[in-house]
């Protein structure tokens, strides 16, 4: 009798790095004989990709370890990994926290991962490895993506910035760059597999070139993934304002598929606490670059990230993030209230703010962002837009008899469901008719349906289950339908 192929699930937390490493462990655990678990089964391995940004993240790993203890104690044979941020700072520490985990990995040798488990079956006991380096460049292992119509192409690892409250460049390492030919050759090999819309994806992004000795190596690339047939959509996250400079706005203009949409982080609009977060741009440095994005780009829908109580934050410099914010008039914020990462300088800082001085900030400021968006999003009403069919992005659409997907600047649509169907990655013409802070509607019939080669992809990909990717989720390790790929921030950059 043939023996049935071990499961497993992934586990992810924390940044799109993170969810892409989480494809790349599940494409390693695919060709390492390894089959997505099923949705109501027991899996056999679980590893949890983690992230170490967040004050609570230990907690929240330890937490979810220990509901799993039992399970294992059940589960013959079954293994739990932990890898990522966290795993390479607390290293032997998650092992003498919770000994029933077999395999801790870091950040750098994720390739790793099905020899420790090997390893760790044979040996019976649990295996740490965490390595100081990369040792290869995560894109020359297999992979197994979320979504058969976008993709996420790493462009570099690391990050040379040392910003007080981040810990991500202790634990990811420098930056280091993709050769720009091998980065275009995984765009066409995707795009010949079906992909539409890819996001080039770094630590600090457009910092691309520092590792190479080209300071306009960014903005080449994305020029030259304007010249891909069949590739319709480009998009970056996350890049830093110190290293945004006019050629990539520019090549944003001017290359028809890069999308009109940018995510700039702020963090603080405050001048004296970007000094003490180390950030090397100033209030005026950033409010100029958004004027600059906006006159050659009227259209384009800026996000950002906010850290509101960093120590030493005072009612003055909290104004200064509220005036940046009414003057940016972003599309959408991803705020934050502060918290200590464990490491960093700034967890050493004098003057932490009482926690109840944070709150009250916080609830001001989303409450004065959620009325920009809210605006920004009203001036779309009437707007005849392309949207790009998604999966799992409307998550009342089944009572609503909706669809969803992303305009071309990202903004979340909500769309009448056309009477002739329609697969995710393939492009729908609608009218804009509502909206909301947070998505658009289009409650109209659809204008018109373009059927893409993305669309076939789904659509091979639902005809062949077992060949489906491995799912990504996000969250506690329950059993369930595996979430949409996110849009995702750290508040690193």
């Amino acid at each position: 009798m043939e023996e049935s192929l071990r499961t497993y699930k992934v586990v992810t937390y924390g940044c799109q790095m993170n969810v892409h490493d989480s494809e790349r462990l599940s494409g390693l655990l695919e060709e390492a004989g390894y089959a997505k678990a099923d949705q109501d089964g027991e899996p056999d391995l679980v590893v949890f990709n983690t992230c170490a940004v967040r004050e609570n993240a230990d907690n929240k790993l330890y937490g979810n370890l220990g509901r799993l203890a039992p399970a294992k104690q059940q589960h013959q044979g079954m293994q739990i990994a932990v890898g990522g941020c966290l795993a390479q700072k607390d290293r032997d520490t998650i092992v003498r926290k919770a000994p029933w985990v077999d395999v801790v990995f870091g950040t750098h040798n994720i390739g790793h991962l099905p020899a420790l488990l090997e390893r760790a079956a044979i040996e019976k006991k649990a295996q740490v490895e965490i390595l100081e380096s990369l040792e290869t460049f995560p894109s020359t292992l297999p992979t197994r993506r979320e979504s058969a119509y976008a993709a996420w192409v790493a462009i570099s690892v690391g990050c040379n910035n040392t910003c007080t409250f981040c810990i991500v460049p202790a634990l990811r390492g420098k930056e280091e760059d993709r050769r720009p030919g091998d980065i275009l050759a995984e765009v066409e090999a995707l795009v010949a597999e079906g992909v539409v819309e890819v996001t080039l994806l770094g630590q600090n992004v457009n910092a691309y070139g520092s590792d190479l000795g080209d300071r306009q190596a960014f903005s080449k690339l994305l020029r030259a993934c304007g010249e891909i047939e069949g590739l319709e959509r480009v998009r970056f996250t996350s890049p830093h304002p110190k290293d945004f400079t006019d050629d990539v706005i520019a090549a944003m203009a001017e290359t028809p598929n890069v999308m009109h949409q940018l995510h700039m982080p702020l963090q603080s609009g405050s001048d004296t606490v970007l000094r003490a977060m180390r950030r090397s741009y100033r209030q005026e440095r950033f409010l100029g670059i958004i004027e600059k994005v906006r006159a050659a780009m009227p259209d384009a829908a800026i996000s950002t990230d906010i850290i509101v109580g960093f120590p030493g934050e005072t009612d003055e410099d909290f104004e200064q993030t509220l005036h940046v914010v009414r003057q940016a008039r972003f599309a959408n914020a991803f705020t934050f209230q502060y918290s200590k990462r464990p490491g960093t300088p700034a967890a050493e800082m004098e003057d932490q703010i009482p926690k109840a001085v944070v709150q009250e900030r916080y609830e001001r400021l989303v409450a004065l962002q959620e009325e920009i968006s809210w605006e920004e999003n009203k001036k779309q009403v009437g707007r005849k837009l392309e949207i790009l069919v998604a999966e799992g992005e409307g998550k009342k659409d089944d009572r609503t008899d909706r669809l969803s997907g992303r305009a071309p600047d990202n903004r979340l649509v909500h769309f009448t469901r056309p009477e002739g169907g329609v697969r995710p990655g393939d492009m729908v013409t609608v009218e804009i008719t509502y909206a909301a802070p947070h998505h658009l509607l289009a409650e109209g019939p659809v204008l018109d349906v373009r059927r893409t080669r993305a669309g076939d992809a789904w659509e091979k990909r639902q005809a062949a289950p077992a060949e489906k990717p491995a799912g990504v989720m996000l969250g506690l390790p329950t059993v369930g339908v595996p979430a949409a790929l996110p849009v995702v921030s750290d508040g690193c950059c």
